[in-house]
């Protein structure tokens, strides 16, 4: 069976040698910015479940700057995870967004600016869950740049309570893949995949995590991902283990 890092390494490649990449540059080991990001963004706004969310939580990369300047013009809720999450979310709600300035307002490197920080504790329940990809299989299955992130975000936000939402990757067209990628069961599958061609409904099968699996998490997370310590406090899960925490 194919890996996945080889089904990253392939896509990366193509979009690089077709030149379907835009800054930042180089296209590996990160989440691709595309040509076409800006129609796939337009794709997702015809979405019922969009039009009707309240709070939308977008990952940080370039190629979801578009959706994530759109959420503020259309007047919802832009949450945007901090860097692994330390600081919790960046709020920005639409009503601190002067008309026309949204898409500075989304960018990471004014967002503070409009936004504020706010810990999971204070995170208002979310509608719908962006996540970047480097490669999504038409049933759903999808491949990070392999660090896990957006997999345990919504594992986290299933574990302080959020319903299970739907999940939305915006891709390059050839970013789609028929590799049978590899799946587990902390893995994030996604519901709708809109490219700068279509919007497809991946009716996947593949369940999404409905918590943390503690019994996977280990002491290098805990030291990586501070957070999780603080969910466990936040939830006061009652479940065998054998980490000891030092606060």
């Amino acid at each position: 069976m194919v890996t996945k890092q080889e089904i990253r390494d392939k896509t990366w490649k193509y979009l690089s040698d077709n030149k379907l990449g835009r800054f930042p540059f180089p296209l590996q080991n990160r989440i691709p910015n595309f040509k076409g990001a800006e129609k796939a963004a337009h794709l997702v706004t015809s979405l019922p479940q969009y039009k009707s969310a309240s709070v939308i939580k977008v990952n940080p990369d370039a190629p979801q700057l578009p959706i994530r300047a759109q959420i503020l013009r259309d007047g919802k809720i832009l949450l945007v995870p901090t860097p692994r999450l330390r600081a919790g979310f960046i709020m920005v709600r639409p009503e601190w967004v002067p008309s026309g300035e949204e898409r500075k307002a989304a960018s990471l490197s004014h967002i503070k600016t409009y936004g504020k920080e706010i810990p999971l504790s204070e995170i208002p329940n979310i509608d719908i869950f962006f996540a970047g990809s480097v490669a999504l299989h038409r049933d759903g299955r999808r491949i990070g740049k392999g660090e896990g992130y957006a997999d345990r975000e919504y594992a986290i936000i299933r574990e302080l309570g959020n319903p299970n939402i739907p999940v939305v990757g915006t891709i390059h067209s050839a970013q789609l893949t028929d590799e049978d990628i590899p799946i587990d069961g902390y893995d994030l599958t996604v519901d709708w995949i809109a490219t700068e061609e279509e919007l497809i409904k991946t009716n996947t099968p593949y369940k999404k995590p409905s918590g943390i699996q503690w019994d996977l998490v280990s002491e290098e997370d805990f030291e990586e991902m501070p957070v999780l310590k603080d969910i466990w406090e936040i939830t006061k899960k009652n479940v065998n283990h054998d980490k000891t925490f030092k606060m």
